[in-house]
């Protein structure tokens, strides 16, 4: 089947109806454009499964009465370095940003902050968050549990969540180094775009309902499972396997949120567990000052020469030579602060239905 042309629409439109979305269920203003600032950094930097793209289901599940759109963030327990806190059941990409400033206030004050959360929903890239400390010269964490979606290694069912982390460190005249990837094969994001493409996916990325490979989609939203990073024990499943747990417990437990499989879905059509063993999902934000623990301009000039190094490597056949982290999103960036965002088809077709719904134009 071929490729659908892509219709390419500015950020700034798309970010301005995205926030106008969020308006009409009640979301202040101010909430409203964070959310929109959160999903237009997706795109921005080429990671089309979190932009614009997911704005139905968050469409979905705020007409649904699933997220409350006025939370009271709520501090449970703290000290100078570190709090939990309560979302409210508020739309993540409110919650998390939020929780995300206590984070980074902590560490501006005491060296080193971390907050976990408790009671969210889905709160867009994880990689968005450590941008955000790169703004303020920080060392940026950030982590998220999900509903259900990749079976444990030599699993053949769904019990974790993608699980993604990022860490970002600053440069002094290079740019960061932006580490931001899923504990699993692939997102489910990729999953879903290769379905609305009528694509394939590679081998070693899902499993279909009988715990086998598939390379079909369907078969892995419909009843599979995506693997852990790794995919298998003999190419490193296991090791993904464990970063997954790691978020989890830093996440959830930690927070006291679901874990595992009794994290609620942040899409309608996915399954709702029939047991919690908390509230809502989890985010863990971490952020470091550079200067407790070393001068920041031999840091950042140390993070220049390790850049450097690496893309020094002798190029391996075929390609262009080794990638640093965040290199494509910062090119993407690039691209599309000037050209313009290209959604799918079927991507339009789902703003035009939230259009429709809510009397926001979107022409």
């Amino acid at each position: 089947m071929s490729e659908p042309e892509p219709i390419v629409l500015s950020s700034e439109r798309l970010t301005e109806f995205s926030s106008r979305v969020f308006e009409h269920f009640g979301i202040a203003a101010e909430d409203a454009s964070l959310a929109a600032e959160v999903l237009a950094v997706s795109d921005l930097r080429g990671i089309d499964s979190h932009g614009v793209a997911r704005l139905h289901a968050y469409f979905d599940m705020l007409s649904a009465g699933r997220i409350n759109p006025s939370p009271q963030l709520s501090i449970l327990r703290e000290s100078p370095s570190t709090a939990t806190v309560d979302g409210d059941n508020g739309l993540g990409l409110v919650v998390g940003p939020k929780a995300n400033e206590i984070a980074m206030d902590k560490a501006e004050g005491a060296g080193t902050g971390w907050v976990s959360v408790s009671n969210t929903n889905h709160y867009g890239i994880a990689g968005y968050y450590v941008l955000k400390a790169l703004e303020r010269d920080l060392i940026g964490w950030s982590m998220t549990n999900t509903t259900k979606l990749v079976a444990p290694l030599w699993g053949a069912e769904r019990k974790l969540g993608t699980n993604p982390i990022a860490i970002a460190f600053p440069g002094k005249e290079e740019p960061p180094i932006v580490i931001d990837m899923a504990s699993c094969s692939a997102a489910y994001g990729k999953i879903e775009i290769a379905l609305r493409k009528g694509d394939g996916i590679p081998r070693g990325w899902a499993i279909d309902g009988q715990g086998k490979d598939t390379l079909d989609p369907a078969k892995m939203i419909e009843e599979g499972a995506l693997l852990p990073l790794g995919s298998d024990r003999e190419r490193g499943g296991h090791k993904g396997y464990g970063l997954a747990i790691m978020v989890d417990v830093l996440s959830c437990v930690l927070s006291g949120a679901n874990w595992g499989p009794f994290a609620p879905p942040f899409a309608l059509r996915q399954e709702i567990p029939d047991k919690q063993v908390g509230k809502g999902i989890g985010h863990f934000f971490g952020s470091m000052r550079i200067d407790a623990f070393i001068d920041p301009d031999e840091f950042k000039s140390q993070i220049d020469a390790y850049r450097r190094e690496m893309q020094s490597a002798r190029p391996a056949p075929g390609t262009d030579g080794p990638l640093i982290p965040g290199d494509p999103e910062l090119e993407a960036e690039k691209i599309r602060s000037k050209e313009g965002i290209p959604l799918l088809p079927a991507v339009v077709e789902d703003l035009r239905d939230i259009s429709r719904h809510t009397g926001v134009p979107f022409d």
